[in-house]
């Protein structure tokens, strides 16, 4: 797990899927989900800030957003690990076209 466990607030991980998606982000997107980690370390899971933000529907403690309002349309899939110890977990990230989210838990 990429994980930074130096800073207050939350610890953000990517799984090694959603690792190997963020490498492949075109640059404005790579700097938008950059931005949304920040802000999860920072506030916290809920983050109503961001286009379509939503916690997915028939799953605890799963949440996305939308990076971009174009096409492509880029989302970020996020699960709390762990309210108590702060951790997220970043599931998926990438195209909305290509997100399974019932795979997603």
């Amino acid at each position: 797990m990429d994980t930074n466990p130096l800073r207050d607030g939350w610890t953000v991980a990517f799984t090694g899927q959603a690792r190997k998606q963020k490498s492949k982000l075109p640059d404005a997107m790579a700097d938008a989900l950059y931005i949304l980690r920040r802000e999860l370390e920072a506030s916290g899971p809920e983050r109503a800030n961001w286009p379509h933000y939503g916690k997915i529907r028939g799953k605890k403690d799963v949440h996305h957003c939308h990076l971009n309002k174009g096409k492509p349309r880029y989302v970020a899939v996020w699960k709390v690990v762990d309210r108590d110890i702060q951790l997220i977990e970043v599931r998926y990230v990438g195209t909305h076209e290509n997100a399974d989210y019932r795979r997603i838990d």
